[in-house]
């Protein structure tokens, strides 16, 4: 419940938590401090976004850095918003969302790096967007490492009638681990299409332990098409490197190429 407060700024908010209550959750989100990809947004801003959305919590997780969170915790705390550690790691060549690790992250490049981070700390892994078609994407090292994943993403970049969650989705049931439901944010107006709802406390432990329990729900829609070119066209000029010289949806492939720019592919 949350209630405003005259004595604050416009964006503030007192919250407390009804018991039973669900915490409304985005774990993948960039800013302008990331490393390599192009982002017009601040942490500042991309706070601002998700308070309006009505979200509980929320991870930034830069690429290949995880960003320093003690100058944003006050800032976010008075707007009734919990921020968790995190980091989109590339690991043997591929993505990988580490969640709530006090220290060591930055430093895991194997998977055998990042089993011995999970066996002297406590946090969450999250395979992101896992089957998408591309080069990042875990794929088949999802298998080959199970063990080390806590939860697999619904990532929101999917239509009606193209998704290529659904196989990471039926490899998560397979294996008894829980869905997240995440945005990739590279662009304030990404956030809020696909979220998790999650029965925890509100602070990063948890609504970590919570999701590697499975107390866990996936909230979304599918994206409209001309939704699907916005997000391309933005990756065409920065945030997807393009592999390819055609122009075309690839519905096979599940590739999207704009303007004769190739096919495009996440990062």
């Amino acid at each position: 419940m949350t209630t405003a407060n005259a004595g604050q700024p416009p964006t503030a908010r007192i919250v407390t938590q009804k018991l039973g209550a669900m915490l409304k959750v985005e774990l993948h989100t960039h800013t302008a401090d990331d490393p390599i990809d192009r982002i017009p947004h601040t942490a500042l801003e991309l706070i601002d976004r998700a308070v309006v959305l009505g979200y509980d919590a929320l991870a930034i997780t830069l690429h290949d850095r995880q960003l320093d969170l003690r100058r944003l915790m006050p800032y976010a705390a008075d707007r009734g918003l919990v921020l968790i550690p995190g980091v989109e790691r590339t690991i043997e060549g591929r993505h990988v969302l580490l969640l709530n690790f006090q220290q060591g992250a930055d430093d895991v490049r194997t998977f055998r790096d990042l089993a011995r981070l999970k066996s002297r700390e406590l946090g969450l892994v999250v395979a992101p967007h896992p089957f998408f078609p591309t080069s990042f994407c875990l794929g088949t090292d999802l298998a080959r490492h199970a063990d080390l994943f806590d939860a697999v993403e619904r990532n929101a970049m999917f239509t009606r009638t193209i998704n290529f969650n659904r196989r990471g989705e039926s490899w998560a049931a397979r294996h008894g681990k829980p869905v997240v439901g995440n945005c990739d944010v590279h662009r304030l107006w990404q956030l809020g299409t696909t979220y998790s709802l999650v029965d925890a406390a509100r602070d990063a432990d948890s609504i970590c332990s919570a999701i590697a329990a499975g107390r866990v729900q996936v909230k979304g829609r599918p994206l409209a098409w001309t939704e699907v070119a916005r997000i391309a066209g933005v990756m065409a000029r920065g945030n997807l490197r393009p592999v390819s010289p055609r122009t075309r949806v690839d519905r096979s492939a599940g590739r999207i190429d704009v303007n004769d720019g190739g096919v495009l592919e996440m990062r």
